[in-house]
């Protein structure tokens, strides 16, 4: 049981956070986020307003401008400084996703690409200089959702649900300035309700104590899946300059939250939800990851990814040591092996049982059917009995009026001789 004791005076430990702040700004942050989309819907420009940067300038095009005939995947990185903090930011390009005729496993180049992260890392882990440990693991993953305005793609839905257990997944839609705001807004539903029904798990937004805090959670919640709008054009407006895109009837402004949720997208993305995007992917991704990979190795290889349960947020596995976690899900494999085994046994007795039924059924339905045919057999006999008693009652009548016959045929023939004489 802890006690909370009230301090008579200052003691200084209040001050611990100001320490963990001049640490991390010294060391710097770093965050991986990746781009998914079919070309042509405005990744390359979004990345270029978030950051404010030409990330994807003329030396380096952006990914629809190189021509891909398979999905590749390429990564980009650029150091930027604010206010005395600097930031790594990793950008992972997905170049000919969706673009091909047959886009079957085009996802498996991304998967590969995450695990290979998670690999590198779990690596570095491992070593016994563990000082320089590079986090290049994917953060976020931005997907893009083409403005169609009719729901998701069957590619769509198969690419989130074969990710969303291994990255944070935020949906997208691209260029929503092509959508009215009541196309929008069904747009929006229809989406979550595809989301909701195939079960992909988006990224979960934190709940706090904060009410400033849960309200613009809620408002984030509200407004998913983000419709956003990209440009760096600077356009006047009303004597002032915005970001935004020159139309012949006016200008759609990016940073204007009633024409597009770029600003909550940014400000999600950078200033409230970096940090927690990125204990998420430590605490349950890369966890699920590195669980199944210590795991197979305890148990001789196999892979137990299938028998165990993935981590949530809540479930993740803290202050248990490598070794006491590794017999843990030992123990835990020897058990669910003795309950397979168990449930094997039992289907097998039950199959025995049901073929000795059916057996059994075969048996008794053979024996029915030859007392049919006895019974039939023994009607057939008395009928043809019946019938040869009926014929020989009816030779007997026969042969009896034959006799008559005979008889008055004789008399007939006495009586002719005899008028003959006299």
């Amino acid at each position: 049981c802890v006690q909370q004791k009230n301090l008579e005076g200052y003691v200084g430990f209040a001050s611990l956070p100001n320490q963990v702040y001049r640490k991390s700004v010294k060391r710097g942050f770093e965050f991986t986020l990746m781009v998914v989309g079919e070309s042509g819907l405005g990744k390359s420009t979004l990345i270029n307003s978030l950051f404010l940067t030409d990330l994807y300038s003329g030396e380096y095009p952006g990914p629809s401008h190189r021509i891909k005939k398979t999905v590749q995947v390429e990564q980009s990185k650029v150091l930027m400084k604010e206010g005395g903090v600097q930031l790594l930011l990793t950008i992972v390009d997905t170049p000919g996703f969706g673009d091909a005729v047959d886009n079957s496993n085009c996802w498996q180049p991304v998967i590969d690409h995450i695990d290979s992260k998670f690999e590198d890392y779990l690596n570095s882990e491992s070593r016994v200089n563990r000082r320089q440990m590079p986090d290049s693991r994917v953060h976020c993953c931005l997907y893009f959702i083409a403005p169609s305005g009719h729901g998701l793609k069957p590619l769509d839905i198969e690419f989130m649900k074969r990710l969303h257990e291994k990255v944070n997944v935020i949906p997208l839609i691209a260029k929503a300035d092509t959508l009215t705001p009541e196309e929008c807004q069904q747009f929006k539903k229809q989406i979550m309700r595809e989301i909701l029904e195939h079960k992909i798990k988006i990224y979960e937004f934190p709940e706090t104590d904060d009410e400033e805090e849960n309200k613009i959670v809620k408002k984030i919640k509200d407004r998913l899946p983000l419709a956003v709008v990209g440009s760096n054009t600077i356009i006047e407006v009303n004597s002032k300059k915005v970001r935004g895109r020159q139309y012949p009837w006016g200008v759609a402004e990016v940073e204007n939250g009633d024409h597009c949720d770029f600003t909550l997208l940014r400000n999600m993305l950078i200033r409230t939800h970096m940090q927690d995007l990125k204990d998420v992917t430590n605490n349950v991704h890369y966890e699920n990851y590195r669980s199944r990979k210590l795991a197979a190795v305890t148990c001789n290889g196999i892979d137990n990814n299938k028998t165990k349960g993935q981590l949530t947020k809540v479930d993740t596995v803290e202050g248990m040591s490598p070794l006491a976690q590794m017999e843990e899900e030992r123990r835990e494999h020897v058990t669910k092996m003795k309950k397979m085994e168990m449930e094997m046994e039992q289907v097998f007795e039950m199959k025995v049982k049901e073929k000795i039924q059916k057996l059994k059924d075969s048996e008794a339905e053979l024996q029915r059917r030859h007392e049919q045919m006895k019974k039939n057999l023994e009607a057939q006999h008395k009928e043809l009995e019946e019938r040869r008693r009926q014929f020989e009652d009816d030779r007997s009548t026969w042969e009896t009026q034959q006799r008559i016959l005979e008889q008055q045929k004789m008399t007939l023939e006495k009586n002719k001789k005899k008028g003959k004489i006299f």
